[in-house]
């Protein structure tokens, strides 16, 4: 069993910046994939940027050039930084880990909300 803790969701303003954190209690020994999704009411839960155990990263079009993904292995932290925020980007945000292993876990969400 693992736990995801994300904290740093709150509101802010359009063009403002936020930094979402996840600690995961297990060592990111072996991780393979750490990612970021977002769900906005009455849409599925989409994608928002992955990064793999080599480093690859990817993002969905909508933020590309706003939000990065990045990951201390030293206290099992995975980050979202979230700078030039639009109100299409509230949601409630998930982080996700995948273990070679086999194992999955999902965070509990935190909800982010941009006013315009």
């Amino acid at each position: 069993q693992v736990q995801l803790v994300e904290s740093g969701g709150g509101l802010v303003q359009a063009g403002g910046s936020l930094r979402l954190s996840c600690t995961a209690s297990r060592s990111f020994v072996g991780i393979n994939a750490l990612g970021w999704y977002r769900q906005a009411p009455g849409k599925q839960r989409e994608l928002v940027a992955r990064i793999t155990s080599s480093g690859w990263l990817n993002y969905a079009d909508s933020v590309k050039g706003r939000f990065t993904i990045s990951r201390n292995n030293a206290n099992n932290t995975v980050y979202l930084q979230m700078n030039s925020l639009k109100s299409e980007d509230t949601a409630v945000y998930y982080c996700y880990a995948h273990w070679d292993y086999g194992l999955d876990a999902w965070g509990q969400g935190t909800l982010v909300t941009v006013s315009s």
